[in-house]
């Protein structure tokens, strides 16, 4: 079953950029990434530029509004994902405890709908 894994944090609790906290934080997810590579149940998996850099799109009555930042205000944006290829819900939970935003974010896991 595929999973996908959602990374949301909130922007101002990662470590800032050029710091050896953010460096140590970046090494953690380089070894997860491996480790998922290795164990054969990675199929895909990116960073996302911050939410300034969002574009929201909808389409109301026919007319189409294009705004910036995204879809809804909230402290936690979403900062990434994984696409696993996992056993089970359980495989993917144990995968997901292992993201290291997981410790000041949260990772919401939804399974990838199979179409025929």
């Amino acid at each position: 079953m595929q999973y996908l894994l959602m990374i949301y944090s909130a922007e101002t609790a990662e470590p800032e950029p050029g710091t050896p906290e953010f460096e140590a934080h970046i090494g953690r997810y380089l070894r997860l990434t491996d480790e998922m590579n290795e164990a054969g149940v990675m199929l895909d998996g990116r960073p996302l530029e911050p939410v300034s850099t969002a574009t929201t799109v909808r389409l109301r009555q026919g007319e189409t509004m294009v705004t910036d930042g995204p879809f809804a205000e909230t402290k936690e944006q979403l900062g990434g994902f994984y696409l696993l290829d996992c056993p089970n819900l359980d495989d993917a939970i144990d995968w997901a405890k292992r993201i290291p935003s997981a410790e000041f974010g949260s990772i919401e896991i939804r399974p990838i709908m199979p179409l025929e």
